[in-house]
């Protein structure tokens, strides 16, 4: 009887860590996906201010 509290101690501690690491990948996973959307609106936002990055004379040597 004791062996069998010890098994089910230990799989609801597996249970447990499961659980635990799959909210950190989520939440690494929404923090990587908000900063793609930030970086691309960011992008977006340097499209339209109507400056291209040429140089429109030469450099001095």
């Amino acid at each position: 009887m004791y062996e069998y509290e010890i098994q089910k101690f230990r799989a609801a501690e597996l249970i447990r860590r499961a659980d635990q690491e799959r909210l950190a990948r989520e939440a690494v996973r929404v923090r990587r996906a908000a900063r793609r959307e930030a970086a691309q609106r960011s992008v977006e936002r340097e499209d339209h201010t109507g400056r291209s990055g040429r140089r429109w004379s030469p450099r001095a040597a």
